[in-house]
Order: C-alpha cells, then sequence, then structure tokens
C-alpha cells in the first residue's frame, strides 16, 4: 500500500503555484453558464490542519501559504476558498484540491475524486460529505480511464500522483495521451515536482513532444529543507484557458522575489 500522505506537506510552495492557478481556471470555467466535470486522480484527504503534530514537523506551511498569503488579492479565488474554509473549520485549516473545487463548483457541475489509500480516502469521503461528490476508492488512472468522456464534457482533469512509484515519470506521457485523444475538449493538468535529481526532465520531453499547444509553467522556490530535492514545482496544462498564461506569470513573479 501506498505511504505517502500529503499532511507532512499541505500548504507548501508547491500547493500554493498548484491551488493558485487551479482555483483560477475553476472560477474562469464557472463564469459560464454551462455546467461541467472536475475529475482527480490523487484526491488525498481534501482538509488538512496546519497546526497538526506532522504538518508542523517540516514547516513547509510556513514557507508557503502562510508567507504567499498577501501574493493574491481578495478578489481570487483561491484566498477566497482559504477564508470560508477557516471560517468553517478553524484558523489552521487547509483544503486540498478536492475542497477547493467543491468550494467553487456549483451544483449542476459534477466531481469525481479517486483516493487508493483507505486511510485517506475515509478522511476524503467526511471532508466532502457536504457536497455533491462521488469519492472512488479505486486507482486514479483507472478511474480517469473509466470516465473520460464525462458528462458534462466540459470540465477539468487534475492529474497530480505523489510520484512514490518512480515508473509514473516513464508511464504518465503515454497515459495523458490516451486521456487526451478520450476527451479531446477537457482540459488535463499534470503537477508535477522540479527535483535535483532531473527526474522529472525526460516526461517533460515526452508530455512537450506529443503535445505541441499546451502550456508548461514552473516555479522555482529554496529546498525546504537541507537537502531536500525539489526544488520547484510545475504545471503542463493541456487546452489551456484564455487568460491563464498572463494569471501563470503573475504569480510566478512572486516566486521570482524569494530569498
Amino acid at each position: 500500500m501506498l505511504s505517502y500522505q500529503h499532511i507532512y506537506h499541505a500548504g507548501n510552495l508547491a500547493d500554493v503555484h498548484k491551488h493558485g492557478l487551479l482555483a483560477w481556471m475553476l472560477d474562469y470555467l464557472t463564469a459560464k453558464d454551462k455546467p461541467l466535470t472536475y475529475m482527480e486522480t490523487h484526491g488525498g484527504r481534501a482538509l488538512y490542519d496546519l497546526a497538526d503534530a506532522a504538518a508542523r514537523k517540516t514547516g513547509e506551511a510556513a514557507q508557503g501559504i502562510d508567507r504567499a498569503r498577501g501574493w493574491f488579492g481578495a478578489e481570487h479565488p483561491y484566498p477566497r476558498v482559504l477564508d470560508a474554509v477557516r471560517a468553517d473549520h478553524g484558523p489552521s485549516a487547509y483544503p486540498g484540491s478536492p475542497l477547493i473545487a467543491a468550494r467553487l463548483l456549483r451544483p449542476s457541475d459534477q466531481i469525481h475524486l479517486a483516493e487508493l489509500h483507505p486511510a485517506e480516502h475515509a478522511a476524503l469521503d467526511l471532508a466532502m460529505s457536504p457536497y455533491p461528490a462521488k469519492c472512488h476508492l479505486r486507482d486514479g488512472i483507472e478511474t480517469a480511464f473509466a470516465l473520460v468522456p464525462p458528462t458534462p464534457r466540459r470540465g477539468l482533469m487534475l492529474i497530480d500522483p505523489s510520484y512514490e512509484i518512480k515508473s509514473d515519470y516513464e508511464t504518465l506521457p503515454r497515459t495523458i495521451q490516451r486521456l487526451a485523444r478520450a476527451w479531446n475538449v477537457g482540459i488535463i493538468v499534470l503537477w508535477y515536482p522540479i527535483l535535483t535529481t532531473k527526474a522529472h526532465q525526460p516526461m517533460l520531453a515526452a508530455l512537450a513532444q506529443a503535445h505541441p499547444q499546451a502550456l508548461r509553467h514552473e516555479v522555482r522556490f529554496p529546498p525546504a529543507r537541507p537537502g531536500h530535492g525539489m526544488v520547484g514545482s510545475g504545471l503542463f496544462v493541456i487546452n489551456p484557458p484564455y487568460g491563464l498564461e498572463g494569471e501563470a506569470r503573475r504569480l510566478a513573479s512572486h516566486f521570482a522575489n524569494l530569498g
């Protein structure tokens, strides 16, 4: 059974990058009065307590959302969701991507979330119980193939693996190419870490060759602690929404000023 649990990293700078742009995309999509489908292959537990000992152990949230909260204006959907979640769950609560999506989507939209880890799935199911979301205790990629093309066809899929299985770097380009063929109108978003080992680079080369019109956006930041191998965060977005590139540049300017 996979051992990765995101509580150790919740609210870190990679989350700020990923969740800030995800919230912007969902806010953009819901501006149009047409229903959509949101899918996520690695849901995690959806709601995190940054005061938890596991979160404090790494200190990543202190370097992440605690530091970056001011990068987003009051009108931005990311801090709007953060404030709403903290109003409901306390000042140390942090929403994962499933809860960000649930807070921004509408009753007419469909939400499908996959999580294979039994304890994480149970927490996900509990956190999402107030919302009309389907939580699948199943491999996320298998779930994605079972659902595409979804109904409604308009929508977004977030693929956010832990990369605990190192073969993910090799298999994801083929997987995403198949998903994009099956769901050619879908926005498919892959998150990946920027690593000192450069393990991500062959995967990105294969993705760029197969999807030359996709948006690739990366930010860099100092390692969370001495010897930590992740030094940045990346998103590869197929069928990027209009305006996403500009929002990504705006966010990147804040990362560029990190000491």
